[in-house]
């Protein structure tokens, strides 16, 4: 297995200064927590589940090292140029320079917090990391803001020249190698408040602290040659990330569901969101994306979860990816005097895991919405182009640490699709024929990609099989590969794909020409 890069963890935002003195004492900003509790079963009961945290679980994983000795920052700067192990994990602490509880040894005096100044620190912190591990490329993994100051970074700082020596700096498109977050607000944060609420606000972001995730603001900070009071070109969407800035089929975004379990802020920002951050506005357009029932922060976070962690280290050391769409989708003609509203709820799981990796669910607030999705990917000739469900990157038989014969064969996961109705007249739901937590249609794809056989060696080219749960007999664990034939692979660009016909009980609902197509790729990218 190659070199892998230096990863960077980024924390999000830590309010007022008494916020950052609280943040500064821990030496991993928070970001090594871990959890006790998860919420299973359809009521979402609390039970008992030991997530040892992110740091910990990349360590034991994927022999990563936390090398702190004494001070960071200090230590590297003492060791040779390429020296320094590259499977390497650190944290930027980019809010010691606002802490009072240093005396001088940082700074003279704390300094306002600026996103600007701590992404120029962020630069300057990569460059010395890729020059003591001899890493070209470092993975960027941020909670929250820490976002917003990696995106920063990326689309400003790094396509600046140096304010100092006026020298180009190296683009953050040639150094970054992947970019993950966890419930960041990429398109913001607003604010419905009332009932007290604005005073929690201020408490907790402090007077002008909620400007930094305001667009206007966020145009200031993600634009070269924007200055504070700009205002952004009408179409400009904070969400986007330009194509010359940085590629984001390497950026993955973790979205939380779960409003409820972070607390009085919810009521703020709406129970479709994470409790912080709503869901539309926490993921990079185009950028790999899941859905999981975690809140931001807290008991039930997004960080410290082990969904969160599997996204995560999959993304940044899967050798497959897999993308799951569905094709041809003709719905029925909508009833005289009302409309039917189509949506389906997806859920992934992968072979081996405790959690489920994805799950966008009407639940949850966030089911797909296949009228629109239908409507917007529509062709001239009425059929749908491909309606997104989901990507999964995947530990393959020759992406797992270890000997050849400690390697699976074959990576196993599931698609589970529940297509359903609700009935509109004049702009109201209507329930007289509804039946509660009952799907028109529902069954699970069980996938498997990888080898034939253990002597199969990686230049054999890939292998998928695929079946419905509901035409296989008995236990699916039982049958491996879930069909006797693998699918019929076919070679367009990078990528191999296949389609497999829905069961012909759905076509009333989706079509007789409807089918789900599975793209498989190795996840490099130029």
């Amino acid at each position: 297995m190659s070199e892998r890069s230096p990863i960077i963890y980024l924390r999000g935002y830590a309010g007022p200064p008494s916020g950052v003195d609280k943040q500064v004492d821990d030496p991993f900003y928070g970001l090594n927590s871990g959890a006790t509790h998860i919420r299973v079963g359809s009521e979402g009961t609390p039970r008992f589940y030991q997530f040892e945290g992110p740091l910990l679980r990349l360590m034991s994983d994927e022999g990563y090292r936390l090398l702190v000795r004494g001070d960071q920052h200090a230590y590297l700067q003492s060791q040779p140029d390429g020296k320094v192990p590259s499977e390497s994990i650190w944290v930027h602490r980019f809010y010691d320079y606002a802490a009072s509880t240093f005396g001088t040894s940082v700074t003279s005096t704390p300094e306002e917090f600026d996103i600007e100044k701590a992404a120029e620190r962020l630069y300057d912190f990569t460059q010395l990391i890729r020059q003591k591990t001899g890493a070209p490329r470092v993975n960027l993994v941020a909670h929250s803001m820490g976002g917003l100051l990696a995106r920063c970074m990326i689309q400003k700082v790094s396509r600046t020249p140096h304010p100092s020596t006026g020298e180009p700096r190296v683009p953050g498109s040639e150094f970054v190698d992947k970019f993950f977050t966890y419930g960041t607000p990429h398109g913001g944060i607003t604010f419905d408040v009332g009932g007290g609420l604005v005073d929690w606000a201020m408490e907790t972001f402090g007077p002008l602290g909620s400007e930094i995730f305001a667009p206007d603001r966020m145009y200031a900070y993600l634009t070269p040659g924007a200055s504070q009071g700009d205002e952004p070109p009408q179409g400009w969407r904070p969400n986007e990330i330009p194509a010359e800035a940085f590629d984001t089929r390497r950026v993955f975004c973790v979205i939380g569901t779960n409003a409820a379990d972070y607390g009085l802020v919810e009521k703020a920002v709406g129970p479709r969101s994470d409790g912080l951050v709503h869901i539309d506005n926490a993921y990079v357009r185009n950028a790999h994306r899941a859905f999981v029932h975690r809140s931001h922060s807290g008991r039930y976070g997004l960080v410290n979860s082990e969904e969160g962690y599997q996204n995560l280290r999959r993304f940044l050391f899967g050798n497959l990816q897999v993308q799951a769409d569905l094709r041809g989708v003709q719905l029925p003609e909508q009833p005289p005097g009302g409309a039917r509203i189509w949506q389906a709820d997806v859920r992934l799981a992968v072979r081996g895991l405790p959690t489920v990796m994805h799950e966008q669910r009407a639940s949850h607030y966030c089911p797909v919405q296949l009228n629109q999705e239908a409507a917007q990917h529509a062709s001239v000739d009425g059929n749908t182009g491909s309606i997104p469900l989901a990507t999964v990157f995947l530990l393959g038989p020759d992406g797992v640490r270890g000997t050849l014969t400690d390697q699976p064969l074959r990576s196993r996961y599931t698609l589970e699709l529940r297509v359903f109705h609700l009935v509109e007249k004049h702009g109201r739901f209507f329930w007289d024929d509804h039946l509660e937590q009952v799907a028109d249609w529902t069954d699970t794809l069980i996938v498997d990609v990888g080898r034939r056989s253990i002597s199969d060696k990686p230049e054999a080219g890939l292998h998928a099989w695929a079946a419905w749960n509901s035409g296989v007999s008995g236990s699916i664990d039982d049958t491996d590969p879930i069909a006797a034939e693998p699918c019929q692979l076919v070679k367009n660009g990078d990528d191999l794909h296949t389609e497999i016909p829905l069961p012909e009980v759905v076509h009333p609902i989706l079509g007789n020409e409807a089918r789900l197509r599975l793209s498989v790729r190795r996840p490099t990218w130029p």
